[in-house]
This record gives C-alpha cells, structure tokens and sequence, in this order.
C-alpha cells in the first residue's frame, strides 16, 4: 500500500524531517512515495543508515518522486516494482 507524501512546496529543512518521521511509520506491506521539486541526497545516506531501501525516478507531477521502503519488507518491494511498472 501506498503512502504519499508532497514536501515539494516546503523549505529545508522540512523536506527531510517529515520524510524521515513517514518512512519510520511505515508499517508491512507499506511504502512511501516522496514528491519532491530536488533530489534529497542527504536523506539518502540517512534511510540507509536506517534500514530503509529506496528508489529515485523523475516525477510525472515534481521533478522527483522518492519510493521508500524498510530493506526487510518484501511485500512492499514488490508493491514498489508494480507502482514503477505502469
């Protein structure tokens, strides 16, 4: 299951923060897509750091659409794959 998050309107570093406190709310199955008007390399080095896998692609609505998703969960790896599929 999707969870949708637009930081693309907000200031550093907001952005980050919120990112950060969904990606930790995620529960199974669950991933997160991020809309984001710049790519967050920081954010990167902190969801690894955390257990967090992720996938950066250009975005249909903002110039970049974030998918994240805990390392350990396979159901939301595959959710993550079908999303990118359409």
């Amino acid at each position: 299951m999707e969870r949708l998050l637009d930081v693309s309107e907000l200031e550093p570093c907001e952005p980050l923060e919120l990112s950060l406190a969904a990606a930790e709310d995620l529960g199974p199955g669950e991933y997160l897509r991020v809309l984001h008007r710049r790519e967050p390399f920081p954010l990167y080095r902190i969801l690894d750091d955390r257990g967090f896998a992720h996938r950066t692609v250009p975005g249909e609505r903002t110039a970049f659409e974030i998918f994240v998703w805990r390392r350990t969960d396979p159901e939301a790896r595959r959710a993550v794959d079908h999303a990118l599929d359409r």
